[in-house]
């Protein structure tokens, strides 16, 4: 499975989202419709995972080297988040939010497709390459649920219609997020140590990366504090910014284009 069957794949997955949502509607009286429902959810995510699989097999390396990549990991993790927040909380409208973030994901792919290249460069020879990424990956997904579900209780509250259940949701993906996080910053230092001799450069990667565990450590604090819920929702929508400057943001920056980070255009 190469990049050729990818737009397929992406569509694919797209309509069966799609439709599986629209589904949900007659779910609601319909047993039928429910099950119907939830294949064709489910279905789309085990289909990108899948090629996810696939993918990984054709390249014989991890697929986690350029941000097409990982964009393509973030498509494919997002999705479950909302459906195991439905099975833990018992709270359905985020799993939308989700597929959607999800379906911007892979057209953002489709849009700007990666070179199909199998070259691993020796940096990223690592016993660390996967497990810093995709640790890093797996937070960045639990905390953009928490950014967007505080978006919804923003709304709700506006609406004069919070719930104290999805605002406990907001709060625990945050603070899971955070502690991988922290694993990640951790397993950065370590596998820089190895590639480079160095724990810590100041490199304007591992600075954005230091800077948006810090957003979340305010956070922390802030909910220490008894801080209003309000004010809490409204940070993690703006902290989950600094999150994707360091993901995105910084290698658009000047200081960037010498990073030891760089490993594609």
């Amino acid at each position: 499975m190469t990049l050729v069957e990818f737009p397929a794949i992406a569509v694919t997955t797209a309509a069966c989202w799609g439709f599986g949502s629209l589904l949900q509607i007659p779910a609601k009286k319909s047993g039928l419709a429910a099950t119907a429902s939830w294949m064709l959810m489910i279905g789309g995510t085990a289909l990108l995972a899948w090629f996810l699989a696939s993918y990984w097999i054709a390249l014989e390396r991890p697929p986690l080297r350029t941000l097409g990549e990982t964009r393509l990991w973030y498509a494919t993790l997002i999705p479950v988040v909302g459906y195991l927040v439905e099975y833990r909380w018992k709270i359905g409208w985020l799993k939308y939010y989700c597929m959607g973030l999800a379906t911007l994901f892979l057209g953002i792919n489709v849009m700007n497709p990666d070179v199909f290249q199998k070259a691993l460069m020796p940096a990223l020879q690592s016993v660390w390459f996967v497990p810093h990424v995709v640790v890093y990956l797996v937070a960045y997904v639990l905390l953009a649920a928490s950014s967007v579900a505080g978006g919804h209780n923003l709304w709700l509250k506006f609406r004069s219609r919070s719930s104290k259940v999805s605002e406990s949701m907001s709060h625990y993906l945050a603070l899971l997020g955070f502690v991988l996080l922290t694993f990640g910053l951790v397993f950065g230092a370590l596998w820089a140590k190895e590639a480079w001799g160095h724990y810590w450069t100041w490199d304007p990667k591992e600075t954005w990366a230091f800077i948006s565990w810090l957003a979340y450590l305010a956070y922390l604090h802030l909910v220490a504090r008894k801080t209003d819920v309000t004010v809490l929702q409204w940070y993690l929508g703006l902290a989950f910014v600094v999150l994707l400057v360091c993901w995105f943001g910084v290698n658009y920056l000047p200081s960037a284009q010498n990073s030891v980070h760089t490993y594609s255009g």
